[in-house]
């Protein structure tokens, strides 16, 4: 008789962090793992094969001979293992875990899922891995917005206020980032200003673009179930998120999106507008590894970030941001200019670990990970510059990244200008 429970599998405690349907997913990654530390090896002998005037095998990089039959075995064995063990395991699922018994997940487990999905998400998402995060749209809580269940949407929404606020988290995140210090942004803004705040979870290794499109379209369906006529929207991104909501605003207007006319305030907290320093500095090892043909094989490690991530580099917002360019050649930032909207309040907030203004820290330092500049929308190209008025600008001084969501005064920032109507 098939086990209707999960006990058989693991202990109820566990499962608030592991449940018994990772597993295929688990050995799917693990699996393709070894193959790319295999290729490598392999790179790697092939290189010195060829300085002493060895052939290669059949495709570049991989080696000859018997050399090359040794790891094609060990390459084939791995595949036809970890895919037996993946295709097993699905077997005996129904066997040994029933998701009915599965306790809520832990914020462990989930901040696991949310840094997997931002270093290789595409990948996840590329290969339909069970461990790719969908786009959901949350509300305070935790409870997913059932966007396809007409009658369950009104019910979860029933308490809902005229006025929306959406707030976007950033790489490797989820919607628990916005509790930070024991504030909670959403909630705080819900009280001062009568918001109901709708949190956002996404697969943030995913092209920003591609993110960006996706939200527009639930925006557009969220507004058509909204129980009453919705009076303002407001969008607060923070880091990655910011350049999502640029993105989404811009698609949404492209398609002429109903929630479009509703919006009234953009809200960037530590976004990086024309890039982050980090993204690059790991495009120059990635040139330096390729520049000599024993380090050349390293560069698939480099490969292996996800397109979320290298869309940092220069602050990609747009498919034409990045279609049709390599991700990890030498590439100048050829970003297609993207202005502020007209007509919406749109204010930015940058973080610095320095105390005052100064080439290094606007430039370099930072909070850590974002430019002061970059974060404020200053560019030296002025047709790349982001407008923002100056009392639409705030910067936390000796503050980190992560660190400013958690300021009381970024709170009453954000409800000071939120309180503000929009410009004609």
């Amino acid at each position: 008789m098939k086990s209707k429970t999960s006990s058989l599998a693991l202990p109820g405690k566990l499962l608030r962090h592991v449940r018994p349907s990772d597993l295929p997913a688990a050995v799917d990654l693990a699996t393709r793992a070894t193959t790319d530390v295999i290729d490598i090896t392999e790179g790697v002998h092939q290189a010195v094969r060829r300085t002493l005037g060895l052939p290669e095998g059949e495709k570049h990089g991989r080696t000859s001979g018997l050399p090359g039959l040794v790891y094609r075995g060990v390459r084939s064995g791995t595949a036809l293992i970890g895919g037996g063990a993946a295709a097993l395991i699905t077997r005996l699922l129904p066997w040994i875990d029933n998701p009915a018994d599965h306790p809520p997940p832990s914020r462990e487990r989930e901040a696991v899922i949310a840094a997997l999905n931002g270093v290789m998400g595409d990948r996840l998402h590329a290969i339909g891995n069970a461990l790719a995060q969908p786009m959901e749209l949350r509300l305070a809580g935790g409870r997913v917005l059932p966007l396809n269940q007409p009658e369950a949407l009104r019910t979860a929404l029933a308490d809902a206020s005229p006025r929306l606020l959406v707030l976007v988290h950033g790489l490797c995140m989820n919607e628990h980032a916005w509790q930070r210090d024991g504030q909670n942004l959403g909630d705080f803004l819900a009280h001062e200003l009568g918001y109901t705040p709708v949190y956002l979870r996404y697969n943030t290794g995913l092209h920003t673009s591609t993110n960006a499109r996706e939200l527009a379209a639930l925006l557009q369906q969220l507004t058509h179930a909204w129980p009453q006529a919705i009076e303002s929207i407001a969008l607060i991104g923070h880091s990655m998120g910011g350049l999502v909501l640029r993105g989404a605003q811009a698609y949404g207007a492209e398609a002429g999106h109903d929630w479009i006319a509703a919006l009234s305030h953009l809200v960037f907290l530590a976004t990086p507008h024309h890039g982050a320093p980090l993204e690059r500095a790991g495009q120059g090892l990635h040139a330096v590894l390729a520049s000599t043909p024993w380090s050349a094989p390293f560069t698939r490690l480099r490969r292996l970030h996800s397109a979320g991530i290298t869309d940092l580099r220069h602050g990609n917002v747009l498919d034409a941001d990045w279609q049709g360019r390599g991700r990890f050649g030498p590439g100048q930032d050829r970003r297609m200019p993207l202005p502020l909207p007209p007509g919406v309040a749109c204010h930015a907030v940058a973080a610095t670990l320095a105390s005052s203004r100064s080439p290094l820290a606007d430039r370099l330092t930072g909070d850590g990970l974002v430019p002061l500049r970059s974060a404020l929308g200053e560019h030296d190209d002025p047709v790349r510059r982001l407008r923002f008025g100056k009392p639409n600008q705030w910067v936390a001084w000796r503050t980190g990244h992560l660190e400013l969501l958690g300021r009381p005064a970024l709170a009453e920032r954000l409800r000071d200008w939120l309180a503000a109507p929009p410009p004609d």
